[in-house]
């Protein structure tokens, strides 16, 4: 998204330039250079990144009712083209060990606790995510009988949809949510909208920091974020136009 953005000033600067007399058009390249300053040094992926995760920042007390359900949200699945293999990406480990932990902290009160994983196929792989996850979980020590895999889903969206069914069977006292701090503003409107009210745990939190020379891991940040707030401006248009389904809230 950022690179679009940058690529879009430079062109506007370009035809500006070429089909229209005076400098307008370095105004738009002087703007994608202050964008790519902004984001790559780190004051807009710092900025953006502590508006996204602050709420999230503190882990809450989770106190465990008699029927719990852990939703663990995908982060993709990579291919490894040398063995055919497909396995878990480095973001998603964060969530499965998360996930893992309220799992066993909620087996130790004597509760009935499943761990949901949510996640089908998005990156076209030839295994959905849920199923990649659940292997893992299980090789982890998660019991065969308490892990429930949704594995159609190919966005934050149809987690939430998808997963709603399997909750509303299940009937759980307390729901917990588990996704990165990043994507949780996003996961938690979309989850709401079915009606789900859950308990939001985070699985890692991304930090940025300010440097005198472009940084691509801050690009990559500022990258995320604004893929973040372009699903939740997204949400807010398709409720106003009537394309989202009705709220289950």
């Amino acid at each position: 998204m950022m690179l679009l953005l940058l690529v879009l000033l430079c062109a506007l600067g370009y035809v500006v330039n070429r089909f229209r007399r005076g400098r307008g058009g370095w105004m738009f390249y002087g703007a994608a250079f202050v964008l790519f300053v902004a984001s790559a040094c780190g004051p807009l992926s710092v900025w953006l990144a502590i508006h996204l995760q602050a709420p999230y920042a503190t882990r809450p007390k989770i106190t465990w009712a008699p029927r719990n359900a852990i939703v663990v949200l995908g982060a993709g699945a990579t291919l490894i083209f040398a063995t055919g293999e497909v396995t878990v990406p480095v973001p998603a480990g964060n969530r499965l060990v998360e996930g893992y932990t309220l799992y066993r902290e909620c087996k130790q009160t004597g509760n009935d606790c499943k761990l949901i994983v949510s996640g089908g196929d998005a990156a076209h792989v030839g295994k959905p995510e849920a199923v990649v996850y659940g292997e893992v979980l299980l090789r982890m020590g998660v019991d065969r009988n308490d892990l429930m895999l949704e594995s159609r889903s190919m966005n934050t969206w149809q987690n939430a949809q998808f997963v709603q069914p399997m909750l509303k069977a299940y009937a759980p006292q307390r729901v917990v949510l588990v996704t990165s701090a990043m994507h949780m503003r996003r996961a938690q409107m979309f989850f709401e909208h079915f009606g789900i009210d859950a308990l939001l745990v985070r699985a890692d939190y991304v930090g940025s920091r300010y440097t005198w020379l472009p940084s691509s891991q801050s690009l990559a940040l500022t990258d995320a974020a604004l893929h973040e707030y372009a699903g939740v401006w997204l949400y807010h248009l398709y409720n106003a136009m009537g394309w989202n389904v009705p709220s289950s809230r």
